[in-house]
């Protein structure tokens, strides 16, 4: 019999990696602040999030006898953590700062199951190209860099912007789906367990 699976997260592109690897979420937003929560490092801040986003969903009654994933991601450029830009101006100065240089995707996850929890952080360094500044423009003014931590996607209009990543492809969308299986075996759940039933 599958276990439910509830995902407290909003984002589209974490939902689809999901989808896509064979489960069937529900999805539970946590309305957490994410203002209000902070932490000495961008890894400690992601990794703070997802464990707050995780606990709120999971105490609700509607996610009894669920296993519950939050995950929250933050750029770490220079030590500094970015989220998603407050405007199109910020997002713009952003990319400026990003071009030709790397960063480090970070993402907490925190999984609960049966009473239990766990929580562990994937890193994966991103390499960013050299946009001109009528292409940043442009970028931006598609909207799609005001939904997103650190202003880029991986499965996006700025995926040409890219040039190479060094670790988990996933992460950089949204969560790593091998994360998530090692911390669901420290909490005894199969991932198997979780798969949505095929059809004949």
């Amino acid at each position: 019999m599958t276990r439910r699976l509830i995902l407290a997260s909003q984002s589209p592109a974490r939902l689809g990696l999901l989808k896509a690897a064979g489960f069937a979420p529900d999805v539970i937003v946590s309305g957490v602040d994410e203002d209000a929560v902070t932490a000495p490092t961008p890894a400690e801040l992601a990794r703070a999030l997802a464990e707050a986003k995780a606990s709120v969903v999971a105490a609700r009654p509607e996610a009894r006898d669920a296993v519950v994933i939050g995950c929250d991601s933050v750029l770490d450029l220079d030590g500094q953590a970015l989220g998603k830009p407050a405007d199109a101006e910020e997002a713009t100065a952003r990319w400026k700062s990003m071009r030709g240089r790397a960063g480090t995707l970070q993402t907490g996850h925190c999984v609960y199951a049966d009473g239990r929890w766990t929580s562990a952080v994937a890193s994966t360094v991103v390499r960013f190209g050299e946009p001109t500044d009528a292409e940043i423009a442009a970028y931006v003014a598609t909207g799609e860099p005001l939904y997103v931590a650190g202003a880029f996607t991986l499965d996006g209009r700025s995926a040409p912007f890219i040039d190479g990543i060094d670790g988990d492809h996933g992460n950089v969308i949204g969560l790593s789906l091998p994360l998530v299986r090692r911390l669901l075996a420290e909490l005894g759940v199969g991932i198997t367990e979780l798969w949505a039933p095929t059809e004949a």
